[in-house]
């Protein structure tokens, strides 16, 4: 699930950090609460479509996963590959994010955000009448390269826009609730449509989505770019890319073929090569897609690691919990969709109370309950069976280790995001999104190869969920002893205020 931050990120700022760290953290001031901003009805045009844009790439995290099985089936394609048709998606999508939000400041936000928008629908055609496994994964990759620029223009445009204060709490706390609901609505209507329509009517309805949105914007958006005219960072972007892409090949080919495979040494290899010069790049360069003396902060160090577990083992869990519904409990796409939906309700309710939660505990001690207790709550999976008792287990844990992901979302944003100034946030809060991105490609082929390679699902489930939830609980650890020990350069984020 991608999640934007949370707009509590604008109410961190305007309480200023120049403090000190402290082991115990301030009561949590009392606010009077600001008048409801009044929206013109061209606000709320423009607001309805960088939102529907946003809800749109969070829908297409979800509608496909119900209907893997069935895609598989339709177009040839085994359950160790059905992995690609995620990872095709979230590896562009992640891989070109910084470069494209960088692209978005020099040449227009507006014209990248539109070309971003059409490409997304043009590569949804594609996918919708894709005749193989190589014209729908082209599909994927299109769309994930779509996304990659509509994510940060549309978030930098939505800033921009809407003036700081309560305008723009308001918006940015309307985009975060549609993207939560996105990821929900997606499972649903995934299994709907593909017990009704087939599989390819998901993609379809992404299709519909651009064509929606497309013709409004041009009208309605303004152009919008940075003054400062920053240098693109292309060795960056190339290394930094070509380094996963590598990598991730690496990865989910290995369990196949074995890691004594000459192309999986050889992509490892490279990989590893490519990620390594893209740090010296960085290390090189005026303008970074990647601040390196942003990373040794130890919030951001941290807090970062935190949110990278917290994406890619619960996108994993997700993953093999759709296959095992269907493949092992024999639910339907429809009966799939419904256990998601209650899944993503929870964890919108989750959304809604963490802000509450990190004011009484802060962001540091909110992050590492949640992850201890995603990774609790994915260890109970390991009783997962045959019998029918297993969907509720399934349905009880899943939700609940959800909420925990929410939580754990919301307050690496947060811990993130504290302490740095005004003029680096925009470094800071691209390493959040694309946490988020490269968290969703990592996870599925690093461990959900394991469950569809393994010669009973049932048993490859098993393998996955209990090495799932030991990193998760590992993670937490670190995270707390990282964030724990006391520096003066470190500082934690001050509790939010709300009620």
């Amino acid at each position: 699930m991608a999640i934007e931050p949370s707009p509590v990120h604008e109410q961190e700022r305007e309480r200023g950090h120049n403090h000190e760290p402290t082991d115990r953290e301030p009561a949590a001031p009392t606010t009077t609460p600001s008048p409801a901003p009044h929206l013109s009805p061209r606000d709320k045009l423009v607001l309805f479509v960088l939102c529907a844009a946003q809800f749109m790439v969070a829908l297409d995290f979800s509608v496909l996963n119900v209907a893997l099985p069935v895609l598989g089936q339709d177009l040839g394609m085994s359950q160790s590959a059905l992995q690609w048709a995620v990872t095709a998606f979230a590896l562009p999508s992640g891989g070109f994010l910084l470069l494209f939000g960088r692209m978005g400041d020099l040449y227009g936000r507006r014209r990248l955000f539109l070309a971003g928008l059409a490409l997304f629908g043009a590569a949804s055609l594609l996918a919708t009448f894709a005749w193989d496994p190589a014209s729908f994964l082209a599909g994927r990759a299109l769309q994930g390269l779509g996304a990659a620029a509509i994510v940060p223009t549309g978030m930098s445009l939505l800033t921009t826009t809407f003036p700081e204060g309560p305008a723009r709490d308001r918006a940015l706390g309307i985009s975060g609730t549609l993207l939560s609901l996105g990821f929900t609505v997606g499972m649903v209507a995934g299994g709907v449509l593909t017990d009704a329509f087939g599989w390819r009517s998901t993609m379809g309805l992404l299709t519909l989505f651009a064509l929606i949105v497309l013709p409004l914007a041009p009208t309605l958006l303004p152009e919008s770019r940075h003054t400062e005219r920053p240098r693109l960072d292309v060795p960056g972007a190339v290394t930094v890319t070509g380094g996963l892409l590598a990598l991730i090949y690496a990865l989910s080919t290995a369990a196949e073929r074995g890691f004594g495979s000459a192309d999986v040494i050889a992509t490892l290899v490279a990989g590893v090569a490519l990620l390594a010069l893209f740090g010296y790049v960085e290390s090189r360069t005026a303008e970074p897609l990647v601040s390196l003396p942003m990373l040794r902060r130890r919030t951001v160090a941290w807090g970062n690691l935190g949110g990278l577990v917290t994406f890619s083992m619960m996108s994993t869990v997700i993953f093999v919990l759709t296959l095992y519904l269907q493949e092992t409990l024999h639910l339907s796409a429809f009966e799939t969709g419904l256990v998601f939906g209650v899944v993503g309700v929870m964890s919108a309710v989750a959304g809604t109370y963490a802000p509450k939660v990190i004011g009484r505990l802060g962001a540091r001690r909110t992050l590492v309950a949640s992850l201890a207790g995603q990774g609790a709550f994915i260890a109970s999976l390991l009783a997962l069976g045959t019998g029918g008792w297993s969907v509720w287990l399934a349905t009880v844990a899943v939700s609940l280790a959800c909420m925990c992901h929410l939580g754990a979302i919301i307050s690496y944003g947060l811990t993130v995001t504290s302490g740095v100034p005004d003029h680096e946030q925009g470094l800071a809060t691209g390493l959040v999104t694309s946490t988020q991105q490269v968290g969703l490609t990592l996870g599925i082929p690093l461990l959900g190869i394991l469950a569809t390679t393994a010669p009973n699902l049932l048993s490859g489930v098993h393998t996955v969920v209990a090495l799932d939830a030991a990193i998760v609980l590992g993670a937490a650890v670190l995270v707390a002893v990282g964030l724990g020990r006391r520096t003066s350069g470190a500082v934690e984020s001050q509790p939010l205020g709300l009620r």
